[in-house]
Order: C-alpha cells, then structure tokens, then sequence
C-alpha cells in the first residue's frame, strides 16, 4: 500500500505500521480476561493500529476511539511503556497521547470537527480500502459468556407502563421500553454494576439474553467488560 499523503505529520507516516506485532500484548489481554482468544486480540490490535494511522495522518476532522473494547486494547499497550514509546517514535516520530483529542491541537481544532461514527467508517473504508470490521461494533461481541458493566447501577428505576417495562434514569428519561417478559432482567440490570450475560433473570431464552444485552450496549446504557 502507498502512504497517505501527511498533513501535519511531525514525521511521514506508511502502512508499514500495520506489520508491527506485539505477542506480548495479546498474552496479557488472555491474562487479563480482555479477550477470549489470540485470534480476537489480533483482530483488536490490528483497528488499533489502523485508528492511530488515520489520526495521525487525516487532520480534517477529529476521529474519536469509537469502540471502548479497542480502546482497551490501546490502554494495556500502553501500559508497557518502553514498548510503547519505541513504537510511536518508530511509526509517528512522536509520543502517541492517550487523550480526547489527540488528532488536532487546540488552534486546529477551531477549525476542525468531531467526526460522527458514519463519516469514520466511509473514511475508514476509503483509506483502507475494506469494509469496517464488526469488531467497532462492541454490541457485536456480546454472547452469553460476555461480561457487562452498569456504570450507572443504582441510579436506574424500573417501572410498568401501558403493559411495557420502561427503564428509567434519575432524569425522569426513558431508555428503554420493552416487554414485560424481561421484566425481570431488567430490575437486576439496573440494579447490578457488573453481570455475565447468562446471568439474566426470568424467562428469557438465551436468543433473547443476547439480544437484550446487544441493545443495552449499542445504546451506551451498558459497556462491555475489558
């Protein structure tokens, strides 16, 4: 593949990024329980790579970590300092910050934007010239072994409504309406802080566990365990 043409690079930048392999990662993300198998944490590492390629060339917008499951990935290599700081001095000439906004600076910044989801993946795809992989979508990875997090366990309510169970936050806001058969699983997740998936309550079936828990997380209600 050719280099994407720098803008503001303090160093230029190829695909040859893309090669670098780090076994010593991908042993402490299965240590670690982040990922269920070598073959998940090259796939995360190698959208790692990819996203810190786009940031670091493409300036006209700010492109936000968009999956937390990557960005968990990004945080353990960080983690190993030394391998970590050789790597974007090799690959970027410069430090790579874990931070919000670590594509423009401050006065660039005034004249750029945050990029939506929709206008990462048509820029990813047209960088990279493939589709974006399932694995931005974090929802995507939830099976009945998939461990949630509520971050907001305790400050959820749960009521009956018009034969719905609504699930509601201190705010009065409804974020969630649905049939009274996940009734009770809904009351324990809002209730509980951390959950496998297979843990529901009631009479859902193991289809419907998933189903429920892929849409707690695309709505950012519930996260996925790293």
């Amino acid at each position: 593949m050719e280099a994407l043409p720098a803008q503001h690079a303090e160093k230029p930048v190829s695909f040859d990024v893309l090669t670098y392999e780090a076994s010593f990662l991908i042993e402490k993300l299965l240590t670690d329980a982040i990922i269920e198998s070598v073959e998940e944490g090259e796939q995360l590492f190698t959208e790692v790579k990819r996203w810190m390629l786009m940031v670091h060339y493409d300036r006209s917008k700010t492109w936000e970590m968009y999956s937390l499951r990557i960005d968990a990935v990004w945080h353990q290599f960080i983690l190993f300092t030394d391998e970590y700081m050789k790597f974007c001095d090799c690959y970027f000439g410069a430090y790579f910050s874990h931070s919000p906004g670590n594509a423009p600076d401050n006065k660039e910044m005034e004249q750029s934007s945050i990029g939506s989801f929709n206008e990462f993946k048509r820029r990813y795809e047209t960088i990279f010239g493939a589709e974006l992989p399932g694995v931005w979508y974090d929802e995507r990875s939830v099976n009945l072994h998939r461990r949630l997090l509520n971050d907001n366990a305790g400050k959820l309510f749960v009521e009956e409504k018009d034969e719905l169970i609504n699930m509601i936050n201190t705010d009065g806001k409804i974020l969630l309406s649905i049939n009274l058969l996940a009734g009770d699983a809904i009351a324990f997740i809002a209730a509980t802080k951390a959950f496998y998936v297979r843990e529901l309550p009631g009479d859902l079936t193991d289809e419907e566990k998933i189903l429920l828990a892929r849409t707690l997380v695309e709505f950012n209600i519930l996260r996925v365990a790293s």
